[in-house]
């Protein structure tokens, strides 16, 4: 290699673990919020009394967890935002079900 030829040093390089230690906290945010959205709109969802707000959270709830996949650095924030993205998902399907966006 001429690098070594001529006794240049190569420029320190960024490895995978100072990558991953990095602060990811806006993906984390992100995630957390995917989940809780998710949970909350498959608890309203299933109960007939509160299809509307269920059905908001559901529609809401899935494109956060699917940017919040998009933009993720991390393989526990990508499971949450697919746990988030299902739940929110089954969410308003049983909001839908049970009387979606009707008053």
């Amino acid at each position: 290699m001429p690098q070594e030829a001529t006794g240049a040093q190569q420029p320190a390089t960024r490895t995978e673990t100072q990558t991953e230690q990095e602060s990811h906290r806006l993906q984390a945010v992100l995630a957390v919020a995917a989940i809780t959205i998710g949970i909350a709109a498959l608890i309203l969802g299933w109960i007939p009394a509160t299809h509307l707000p269920g059905a908001v959270l559901g529609v809401i709830g899935l494109p956060v967890a699917l940017y919040s996949q998009m933009i993720s650095a991390t393989t526990n924030e990508r499971w949450l935002n697919v746990i988030g993205m299902i739940a929110s998902f089954i969410g308003a399907g049983f909001a839908l079900s049970n009387g979606g966006f009707s008053i």
